[in-house]
Parts: structure tokens; sequence; C-alpha cells
């Protein structure tokens, strides 16, 4: 492997920032070497030597062309693309308080500097007058310009120079905002502990979550039980406990993170965050900010994601009103003279699905260790793309609890190394994600990548086995099909790398890959029994896969509700005018006649998808479109008539996994598929097909 040079020298020597190359295996981070105060004077020198390389380049006296302004712009910024690396992965991952003042500060440098970059006129002046055709450019050439120039205009490149001040203050007021907004909701999600005080207490609760809540006790260095409001801990709380006070108190505190009040109350940095967007879109000459994010996408404008939206939507809410009749009667049977709420339909969901499927999430969990599944994550990877992977024990790491295999390709031939954080813990935030810490590319040598996926299972007591659910094991896998586009990525130059493609098709590589967790052929030969190595009966795994499309009604409807209001609230002009967030929630989810027994997903004072940075801003809509192409890619492999067709599997590999921005994604998905998908394998998969 080669490591393309990416050292700071101006720094002090005992910085680990100022080496050239890290002399860890697989010039890993040297973790155990990088403290907090590092950082400030790492990023200040990879700025410096960043914004050096840029003038360089903009102020050059040959003619612009390819070599000396598009692909040395791709070769500038390497010290910063590290420094950066390693220190956001940490801030989501494994932060403290010393990290979170330097997130708040670099921030909106980092973004002043982007803005710096995007808004020079020189630059983009030679940036402009590149020309393919004069250059004879190949097709990755091509495509590479093409997307600097479709950035240099989002970013406000062709506006006046007073626009341009303002869409360089916007930035960097984003930026501030969105650490804010992320620093605040992991403040709320780490200070509440709703303690299990006694046998009572712990009513309902089946032998392992018993074990996660006394393993997150003892975490935190309390005794006994406690649950929190890791995903891990709370949505099986709300399952199993049959003390509905308990069950309120919890949810309460899930569904109010971000809005309790004081200095972490997030509904007025939202206020701001949409008005910004707003200002930022109107000075772009776009109608509105989800105009603006969707002229860049697959589904090219937000009518186009609404009608998506709008024709799950029907179907979803008449099954979920179902769904709700029959939950309403159970607790009606058991005498309950209540209403179903929020807080209950967990709960009893899990009757149901006992009395109709005769399952037993504790009994499912048995064989689906951690380990079981992440081998086969691996193996359904060897299956399809011919991978191996090895595990190693004496590398750099950021935690304990990480662990990391080297990957390569059946010759032998090195791809990448996979680290995987899998467990829950409070210095990192909720949810589960996939990021890097060195990307593919061929431009400055043979760079092979280093990929993360981080999750939030619950960690097993001492001596025990991590044992997983269903839903975590499809995260699990999920992540991983993230990973594997990460990993399999086979460009020259970096802008196109990996996951840096649309956003809503960034979703199809993991969402895809969920399919195969839920395939006999795998379940057989990894759902394993943790204790005695026995496979899971075959009358349980007929029962847990005609169990796939259970509650789908409410899954669809919480999933689609949050996506409905974060596209309204990015058409709407209401940010100009001081929002009120969750008065503009209510009023949204009045419109479609939102079900009062179900929640949003992620409610606006905790939708850190939306309000984190601008990744999904107007773009949560993309894991239903997504789910459109994934649902209709796997219906290639069942054609085929063998899910691990090795000619479906080398289209797949080509044209999605490895191809990262090569291609515009319906030019990618057509010469994998042949066709362009139709919606009809997603109502299916769902179970809302008429």
């Amino acid at each position: 492997m080669i490591q393309a040079t990416a050292g700071l020298p101006a720094l002090d020597a005992e910085n680990p920032f100022s080496q050239d190359v890290w002399s860890t295996p697989y010039a890993l981070p040297p973790f155990e070497r990088i403290r907090p105060e590092h950082y400030r004077p790492a990023f200040d020198a990879a700025i410096a030597a960043h914004e050096a390389e840029v003038a360089a380049i903009a102020g050059a006296s040959e003619p612009p062309r390819f070599a000396n302004t598009v692909a040395a712009m791709e070769r500038a910024g390497l010290a910063l693309d590290r420094v950066a690396g390693v220190f956001y992965n940490l801030t989501g991952s494994h932060t403290n308080p010393e990290l979170q003042a330097i997130e708040r500060e670099i921030g909106p440098k980092l973004a002043r500097h982007g803005s710096a970059i995007y808004l020079n006129a020189e630059l983009w002046a030679r940036i402009s007058a590149v020309d393919p055709e004069a250059e004879g450019l190949g097709e990755e050439e091509r495509r590479v310009l093409a997307r600097y120039r479709t950035r240099f205009r989002r970013a406000g490149a062709d506006l006046a120079p007073e626009a341009k001040a303002r869409m360089a203050e916007i930035a960097a007021r984003l930026s501030e905002l969105g650490t804010r907004f992320s620093q605040n909701l992991l403040a709320d999600e780490s200070a509440f502990v709703l303690p299990l005080a006694n046998e009572d207490d712990l009513a309902g609760l089946p032998p392992f979550l018993r074990a996660a809540a006394a393993s997150a006790a003892q975490e935190r260095g309390l005794s006994g039980h406690v649950i929190t409001l890791s995903r891990s801990l709370i949505e099986p709380f709300l399952v199993f406990s049959t003390r509905r006070d308990l069950r309120e108190r919890a949810y309460e505190a899930w569904i109010r993170r971000g809005e309790t009040g004081g200095e972490t109350d997030n509904r007025a940095i939202i206020r701001e965050i949409v008005q910004l967007r707003a200002e930022r879109a109107r000075l772009l000459g776009y109608e509105s900010f989800a105009h603006y994010k969707l002229d860049d996408t697959m589904a090219a404008s937000p009518e186009a994601a609404t009608a998506l939206l709008s024709e799950v939507w029907a179907p979803a809410q008449k099954r979920a009103g179902q769904e709700r009749e029959r939950l309403q009667e159970i607790v009606a049977r058991e005498g309950g003279n209540f209403a179903l709420q929020a807080h209950d339909w967990r709960h009893y969901a899990e009757k149901l699905r006992r009395a109709e499927h005769d399952l037993d999430e504790g009994e499912i969990k048995a064989y689906l260790p951690l380990d079981g599944m992440i081998q086969a994550a691996f193996d359904t990877a060897s299956r399809l793309f011919g991978l191996r992977f090895e595990e190693l024990q004496d590398v750099p790491r950021y935690h304990p609890d990480v662990r990391a295999w080297r990957v390569s390709n059946a010759d032998g031939s090195e791809v990448g190394l996979f680290l995987g954080d899998y467990f829950a813990r409070a210095s990192k935030r909720s949810g589960a994600w996939m990021s890097a810490f060195r990307s593919q590319e061929r431009l400055t040598g043979t760079v092979t990548p280093i990929i993360v996926n981080v999750m939030n299972f619950a960690k097993a007591p001492p001596g025990e086995v991590p044992l997983l659910s269903f839903d975590d094991a499809r995260t699990l896998f999920h992540e991983f099909g993230h990973a594997l586009h990460g990993l399999l990525s086979d460009v020259t130059y970096p802008l196109l790398a990996g996951t840096a493609v649309s956003g809503d098709f960034v979703e199809l590589p993991s969402q895809l890959y969920e399919h195969w967790l839920e395939q006999p052929e795998v379940l057989r030969a990894h759902a394993r029994h943790h204790r005695t190595g026995e496979p899971m009966p075959e009358d349980l795994l007929k029962k847990l896969l005609a169990a796939r499309t259970f509650n789908q009604g409410f899954a669809t409807v919480e999933y689609t509700a949050s996506a409905i209001v974060d596209m309204t609230l990015h058409l709407s002009a209401e940010g100009e005018r001081g929002l009120d967030v969750l008065a503009f929630e209510t009023e949204a989810l009045n419109r479609i006649a939102m079900p009062g027994e179900i929640g949003m997903r992620h409610r606006s004072p905790h939708f850190a998808h939306i309000f984190s940075g601008d990744g999904y801003a107007a773009g949560y809509y993309s894991y239903l479109w997504s789910e459109v192409l994934d649902a209709d890619a796997f219906d290639a492999f069942k054609e085929a008539g063998d899910i691990f067709d090795p000619e479906t599997a080398k289209r797949l590999r080509t044209y999605v996994y490895g191809a990262g921005n090569l291609r515009d994604p319906r030019e990618a998905y057509t010469l994998f598929r042949g066709r362009l998908p139709t919606t009809g394998p997603l109502l299916r998969k769902r179970g809302l097909a008429a």
C-alpha cells in the first residue's frame, strides 16, 4: 500500500500529524499518541498548507489544463483530509469535552476555508476554461471536471461579490449551528438514565434485556439496572416492559431529546438553520432549499420525491389503521381501560406478533450472536465478490472495543482495512453509520481505504456473548453494505470515490445488502445458538421469515412521516418569519392525518440526519427512493435463479459498489439492471401492495 504524503513538517515533531506517513500497521492513525492538544495546531497548519496549494493553482502562469488545475486540486489538501478524518471520526464515536470544544471552534473555520476555495474567482475561471474536447479527456476525467463545475456553481461561484460574501457567512454559521445541534443531542442522550430499582421495575424484561441494563449501569458506575436512550436499550424496553408508567417515562425522554429547555434545547437552532438554508437557496436562484438540494440528485425535484412519499403513504396509513385496531383489541381483552398510545404500540405489537407468528424475541436473539452475524455479513461478501477477511490483533484502535480486519480479494491482493465499533457508550452519538479514515484513490498512488462501521448495540455483561435482535442484525448488514461501497471503490480521483454519490443513490448499496440477511440459505448457515452452536430450528426460521412484513404499516408510517416533515419544512418559507418548529411539525402531520398512536421516527428537535449537517436535509426521502432501487435490484438475483449469481454480482460490483460517482446514478443503475426500476417490488417487500 502506498500512502500519499500528507505530513505537516511545520508542526512540532511530537505532534503525530507532522509525519508524512505513519509507521503504524496499514498506516493507521496512531490513536494512542494523538492527544486533544494536537488538533488545533494540526488544523491550523493543514489549512495554511491547503491555502498555499490552492493559491498556487489559481495563480499559475500556465494556461489552464486538466492536469494543472483539476487534477492539482484533487492532490491538494491531503494533510487537511487526514487531520479532519481522524478528528471527526472521533467526535462522533468517542468524544470528550476537549474534543467538543475544538469541534465548536474548528467547524466555522473549515466552513470559511471551504467557502474561500469555492468562491475564488481566479480558480473558478481556470476550472471553467479547461476544455475537455481539446485535451481529449477520458470518461473519468470528464466526470471529475463536470462534478467540480457543479460544486462550484452550487457554492456560489457565479454570484456577485456581495452575495459571495453572504454565502461564506451562511456556511460558517450553519457549521456552527450543526455542531451545537449534535452536541446538544448527545448531552440529552447521555444525561438521561431510568433506574430500575427493584424486581417490580424489571417486570416483563427478558434475561437478555436485564443483562444489557445491568451492563449499562455498570458502565456508568451505577448499581443495579438502568435504561438509557441508546436505541438498543430503549426500544426493547418499550417492547417488553409491563410497567406502562415506566414505558411512558422512557418514551417521553426519547422523543423529547433536543427540546428539554435550557442550554441543550435545539428549537432556536432549527429556526436559524431553516432560515439560513432558505436564504442560501434564494441567493442561488432556487425557489426553496428543497429545490436547491434536489437539483443535484437522482430524483431531480421535490415534486418527484414527494410523489413517491405520497404513493407509499396512503397504503401505509391504511395498513397502520388495521394494525392499530388489532392492538386495541388486545388491550381490551386484557382489561385495559385506555386507548392505545405511542408508548404502548411496540409492547402490544410484540404480543400480536407472538399470537400470530408464535415468535419470541428472546428465542430469536439466542441464534443471532454478534460474531455470527459479522461472519454472515463477511461470508455474503465472499460469495458475492470473492472477498477474504482476516482479523488483526496488534493494530492501533481509538477504543478497546474496536475490532479490525484486513480485507483482500480472492487472489490475495489488498482491498482495504475494515474497522468495527459495535457497542453503545456515553462518548458515542446514537445511531449507526459508516465512515472512512482514508478513502480509496489512485491519483496519488495506490491508496487503499480504511473504512469503519459504528453501531450502538447493547454490550453484554462480562463473560456473556452479545446477542442481536433481527433489527440489529439488519442494521449490521445495512452499514456493512455502506462499508463495501467504500472498500470496493475502484476510481482514480478522490472526488469520485466510494460513497461520494447522489444522496438518493447512496443508500442503494446498504439497503440492497440487507436482503441477503433474510435469505434462508444465509440464516441456515449463520444463525446458530450462542451456547450450543446448533442452527436455528427450521420451524423458527420459517416463522421469522413469515413475519417479515409484520407491523410494516407502523414502520412505514413512522419513517415516511419524518421524510414528509423534512421535505415540507425545506419547501416552506416559514423559516423567513421565525419558525415555531413544533407547531409547524404538528400542522404538517395533521395535514397527512398522522395516526396519533404512532410517533415520527425522528422528531425535529433530535432529527440529526437533517440538522447536524446538510447531508440528509430535504433528503430523508432518499431511504425510500433507494428502497425502490434495492427491491428491484435484488429481483435481478431472483430472476437469475441464484442469490449469489456470479454474473449479476459482477455487474453489481462494476456499476454500483465499485464505481463511486463515475456515472450519473440513472446510467449506473441501468447498466446494472438493464432498465430503471418500478415501485412494485418496494410495495411487495413492505407488504403494502394491493
